[in-house]
């Protein structure tokens, strides 16, 4: 199909964005359209603001834990060592 029989386009803007690792992607909007804040950087991914000198920081990613780092955030060896002895005790018959 060509333009003549689709009619003309819509009025477009270019907006350029730039991500911390310094990517510039130029998305293009129609002219009426409500431009975003933050646009996603094709590149890397990270979060890319229309200010060149202050892009938006990109996401910070926990490391994985596992269930007995969490209990070991929550409790110290002391209470640990209770825990386990009072266990022992209870099978033991002793409690």
């Amino acid at each position: 199909m060509g333009e003549a029989e689709r009619g003309e386009s819509a009025p477009r803007l270019r907006i350029s964005f730039w991500c911390s690792n310094g990517h510039e992607t130029q998305p293009s909007f129609a002219s009426d359209a409500q431009i975003p804040d933050t646009w996603d950087c094709p590149r890397c991914g990270f979060p890319a603001g229309k200010d060149r000198d202050n892009p938006p920081d990109p996401p910070r990613t926990e490391p994985y834990k596992t269930h007995l780092a969490y209990v070991r955030e929550r409790r110290s060896d002391a209470d640990g060592e209770a825990i386990l002895a009072e266990a022992l005790a209870k099978l033991r018959g002793e409690i």
